[in-house]
């Protein structure tokens, strides 16, 4: 086994001199730029360790690596068009360095091209991927979905929130670390169990991400504290605090959230005393630790060596400590 970031500089190289057409120039110059920004690299580094966790050569993985890379960034570029953001990973967005239809057309190709690197497979692991990657990527959509509904609604449940991020976020980093089994040759049973490990670090991973936005570090979280109150968007926190609020609080908050101007920092404030009121940031870690639970005890499940599951779960806290 290799280190973590062993792993990604391997994967940074090979992203390098993935080649995509350069013509037409305004359709794929997008393309070299949004996978150009820095990033983690979760995903595609979560294939290739897969891989490598059962005994394959990890380097067989690189191309599926990729094309999760790439899709990936084709739901970001898409995203940030419905969000109208102007900035992704401290960088302009490619709707606004270019225009909208650009954006939208070159987010259809990295989707195509994302297929396209599974045709270096053959046989049955190129059947098992198409087949994974389709299957996730409409989960994604329909995930992206559940989340614009959300914005619409007066009531959104515990049960409805987790399974929109479930797909919108989760099923992806599960589907990674599948692929990279798929590649292996391991058992369908082999490929499922990582299937679930992953799923649920991803569904911890992002009511983390959720619980930081709002009582998180702005250094070490690496974005402006409070986006998603200003955004009133229903994630776990607010939905467990409309729960367990007295009525009058209750009223507070949802007027707070059905708000879109005035003074922000007050707003962040204000709603962040009503969560802490209702002990929000205690139950919302108890929520992280569950799946991080779960996620590890699929663990049990795998066969490979006690060694590589310590590794799988030093990767998981790792990433949960926001040390990836």
């Amino acid at each position: 086994m290799l280190t973590v970031e062993e792993y990604r500089s391997q994967f940074l190289s090979y992203l390098d001199n993935f080649q995509s057409p350069n013509k037409p120039e305004n359709l794929y110059n997008p393309v070299s730029y949004i996978l150009g920004l820095d990033g983690k690299r979760i995903r595609p580094i979560l294939t290739i360790l897969t891989c490598d966790i059962f005994n394959a050569n990890h380097e067989e993985a690189f191309d599926a690596a990729l094309a999760v890379e790439v899709f990936h960034n084709f739901s970001l570029v898409h995203d940030d068009i419905m969000d109208e953001a102007p900035l992704r990973r401290g960088n302009v967005t490619v709707h606004k360095k270019w225009d909208l239809s650009t954006a939208i057309l070159s987010g259809d190709v990295m989707l195509i091209l994302a297929y396209q690197l599974f045709e270096n497979y053959t046989g049955d692991t190129f059947v098992s991927l198409a087949k994974l990657f389709s299957k996730t990527a409409i989960e994604v959509c329909e995930g992206q979905q559940m989340d614009i509904d959300f914005s619409k609604k007066d009531n959104v449940s515990a049960d409805e929130y987790l399974k929109m991020i479930e797909y919108k976020t989760a099923v992806l980093i599960g589907a990674s670390m599948k692929m990279g089994a798929i590649v292996a040759g391991v058992s369908v049973k082999d490929q499922n169990n990582i299937y679930e490990f992953g799923k649920n670090l991803g569904l911890a991973f992002q009511i983390q991400d959720d619980f930081l936005d709002t009582f998180g570090e702005e250094a070490k979280f690496g974005k402006k504290i409070g986006g998603d109150i200003l955004e009133n968007k229903k994630t776990l926190l607010f939905i467990k605090a409309k729960q367990l609020l007295n009525f009058e609080d209750c009223e507070s908050l949802t007027k707070l959230y059905s708000s879109k101007s005035g003074d922000n920092e007050r707003k962040i404030q204000e709603v962040r005393k009503l969560f802490k009121k209702c002990n929000i940031p205690s139950i919302i870690n108890s929520e992280i630790q569950n799946f991080t639970n779960i996620s590890f005890k699929m663990l049990d499940e795998l066969q490979i060596s006690e060694e590589k599951k310590d590794f799988l779960r030093d990767f998981g806290n790792s990433l949960m400590k926001r040390n990836i």
